[in-house]
């Protein structure tokens, strides 16, 4: 890349976190009530987002070859045991990963 192109790289970069962090706030003032549809995107948008990763991760896993999908399926009890158990979603994806990669690494 040339300096120019850094330049504008750089600059649309800072606009795009800037418009990302500051427009919520302009759109919706505080003295203001939420919108329904934002109140339900909010509400819906993270189970959403979790049912898609999950479909994603669990694409190309073939139950008739290689180890079966027996470390997807592990890690999805791993997963599943950690949220009921915490209730915390960081803790559940971030053990979850290191089952996973525990499995495929050692094991599988």
């Amino acid at each position: 890349m040339t300096l120019t192109q850094q330049v504008i790289t750089i600059g649309m970069v800072v606009l795009g976190t800037v418009l990302t962090r500051f427009l919520p706030f302009l759109l919706f003032p505080a003295g203001k009530p939420t919108p329904r549809y934002i109140r339900y995107l909010g509400k819906v948008l993270p189970s959403a987002v979790f049912g898609l990763l999950v479909v994603y991760c669990l694409k190309n896993v073939s139950p008739l070859s290689g180890s079966h999908g027996i470390p997807e399926f592990i890690s999805i009890m791993a997963v599943a045991a950690l949220h009921l158990w915490k209730r915390q979603m960081l803790i559940s994806i971030a053990g979850g990963t290191v089952c996973y990669m525990l499995l495929v690494q050692l094991v599988f």
